[in-house]
């Protein structure tokens, strides 16, 4: 199939489509490092930099192949309305241009009448109100309003976990395919646990590194270390009696038990997020391994190696050996995991 990718990033989810007969002849990211990478692993597709809301950089997106294309994938940032009545303010809406990149997707439907089109972001994209031919409307309820003669569509927020991916993350699928096509839905799968997937990856401290490439450890603040050190695999440091997040005056740091927490070995990984590399943020340290002396092993986050396979991503991961780290982790934190989207679009009759 003759394929085109919208708001592409690094091309991420995108790893296996060649696997699936997908050839990408075109696609459009707006932040240049990050269509830089895109370059640099996908060879074979013309990536048009730039903000596809001006019609040159849209337009070379749409024109880039002379034949039919098949399948359209877009990942469209819409701020949207909030359903709960915050954000109402038609004002505010059109402040941000975000909201207006979904239209974007829905012309370029309009243009290209691929047979198949997935749109995929977070879950609370199926229920964020956009402005729509003069009404407040979900962005599946838009779709249906202009396509449904002519495609079925579907929308499903889906766990990748229980499609073979060792990470819970939810995200927002809708499908669409023509009338007279099919589509299912993919079946779930045992889930994979952290174990499974990098134990067997040599321990690192803060700022170690191995002699595999991409598993190197961050170099974190000596505090954090010390109370990571203490904290249980699963646990947060907030729940230590001794060894809890402190100011330098010694008072207790507020904070929710969700931060300063170390993963667990036997469960899929918590959702990979933009501030992977961040002990203080979300459910990002390792699990760790109980030492002799009652501490625990691997007070830091996962190194970019851990990171591209619980998010499903080949350990070869084909790009340049000087791409920085700080933008590994970020186009892994906001990418939706190939394998996800291979089983989704492997589908497809």
């Amino acid at each position: 199939m003759k394929a085109i990718s919208l708001f592409s990033s690094a091309g991420i989810g995108e790893i296996y489509f060649k696997e699936l007969g997908i050839k990408i002849f075109a696609a459009n990211e707006l932040v240049k490092r990050r269509a830089d990478l895109y370059r640099n692993v996908h060879h074979d597709t013309k990536m048009v930099q730039g903000n596809i809301l001006e019609k040159d950089v849209f337009d070379q997106v749409i024109n880039t192949s002379d034949e039919k294309i098949d399948f359209l994938l877009a990942s469209p940032p819409c701020q949207g309305m909030s359903i709960a009545g915050k954000n109402r303010n038609v004002n505010d809406f059109a402040k941000d241009e975000r909201n207006f990149l979904v239209y974007k997707v829905i012309e370029a439907i309009h243009i290209l009448k691929p047979t198949y089109v997935l749109i995929e972001n977070v879950p609370a994209l199926l229920k964020l109100l956009i402005l729509y031919e003069g009404n407040l409307v979900t962005v599946p309820n838009a779709l249906s309003k202009t396509f449904s003669g002519f495609y079925n569509i579907e929308a499903e927020v889906v766990d990748a976990a229980e499609l073979g991916v060792p990470q819970n993350r939810k995200r927002a699928i809708i499908k669409m395919f023509k009338k007279g096509t099919s589509w299912p839905w993919p079946a779930t799968e045992r889930k994979i646990n952290v174990r499974e997937a990098i134990g067997y990856l040599p321990s690192l401290e803060s700022g170690e590194s191995s002699n595999i490439k991409w598993h190197f450890a961050r170099k974190h603040d000596p505090r954090h270390i010390l109370w990571m050190k203490h904290t249980p695999t699963g646990k947060s440091a907030f729940e230590n009696k001794v060894y809890f997040p402190k100011k330098e005056n010694g008072e207790k740091i507020s904070g929710y038990n969700t931060t300063y927490r170390r993963m667990e070995w036997d469960e899929p990984a918590p959702t990979i997020t933009l501030r992977n590399d961040a002990i203080s943020s979300q459910r990002n340290v390792h699990p760790g391994r109980k030492l002799n002396d009652g501490t625990y092993s691997d007070a830091r986050v996962l190194t970019p190696l851990e990171l591209m396979i619980l998010n499903s991503m080949p350990s070869d991961w084909a790009i340049p050996d000087d791409t920085p780290e700080v933008l590994v982790r970020q186009c892994i934190g906001e990418s939706i995991p190939p394998l996800m989207l291979k089983k989704i679009v492997g589908e497809i009759k």
